[in-house]
Parts: C-alpha cells; structure tokens; sequence
C-alpha cells in the first residue's frame, strides 16, 4: 500500500476550482466578443467618409447619423462588456444591433463573403444571448458588492 492510500479525495486542494474556471471562461469570452466591437468601432473613428459611403452604398437613410450610432455602439459596448459593466443590457443591444448589421449589410446570401459575414453576425448574436442570459461572472463590475447602507441611527 502506497503512502498516499489514506489520503482522501477531500484532502487534495481542487486546482482547477470550476466556479473560477467558469468565472475565467465568461471573463475571456466577454474579451473575444468585445474585440471586433471595439476594432471595427475605432476604423469608423479613423476613416469616418469611407464608413459614410458605405452606409449609403447599402441604401441606408441617414449615413452621418448610422456612422455615429455604430460607433457609440461599437465603443462603449464593447468596453462596458470587457469590464462587466451592465453586462446583459449591453449584450442585449449588441445582439441586436449584431442582427440589424447583418440584415442590412451582409443580406446578400447569394455571395459567398456576404454568408459568411451574415452568419458571422448570427453567430456573434448568439454568443452574446448567452451572455444575456449568465451575465458577467464573478470577473465583472456587476459582480460588485452592492453599496454599505449607511446607519443614520
């Protein structure tokens, strides 16, 4: 009998303690959904006339102003979901706005980079539903303790 037979299952410390695997896991993936949020915000900022006439191309009304929506959009959600800021609204608009871009940008089912892109968008939607639906995890600024109740006795 070896000298660790005695040894039971609740003795050993559990490295890979699930709750911070999943909390790492949300934290990761609020990062990688954030990044072409924030990536596609700021190439609007950097070439604004090219973004313009590419919403026009697609036949939308109001280029300036979708230029500007799309950027808010873009920016400040996906900062907000990096740190875990209002998580499932923020998810909610992205997912939305996710859909909305690729209705009406990548509707063009027809050609194969526009498929791609529509399901991409789909997809992104999804990814975003789930975190809808978990919020931030553990690694988030939801996750705050609420404020100390201050005592007036």
């Amino acid at each position: 009998m070896s000298q660790y037979a005695s040894v039971s299952q609740s003795d050993i410390p559990d490295r890979f303690d699930s709750s911070v695997s999943l909390a790492v896991a949300s934290l990761v993936g609020r990062v990688l959904l954030s990044a072409i949020y924030l990536i596609s915000g700021l190439s609007k900022l950097a070439a604004p006339a090219a973004t313009i006439g590419y919403i026009t191309s697609a036949g939308l009304p109001f280029a300036p102003l979708g230029l500007a929506i799309a950027v808010v959009v873009e920016i400040l959600g996906g900062a907000a979901l990096i740190v875990g800021y209002r998580t499932r609204f923020v998810a909610a608009v992205l997912a939305v706005f996710t859909v909305a871009t690729a209705l009406g940008f990548h509707s063009n089912l027809a050609d194969q980079g526009q498929f791609i892109h529509f399901f991409k968008n789909i997809a992104m939607a999804g990814g975003l539903l789930q975190v809808v639906a978990f919020g931030a995890g553990r690694f988030g600024l939801d996750a705050r303790p609420p404020a100390a109740q201050s005592y007036r006795n």
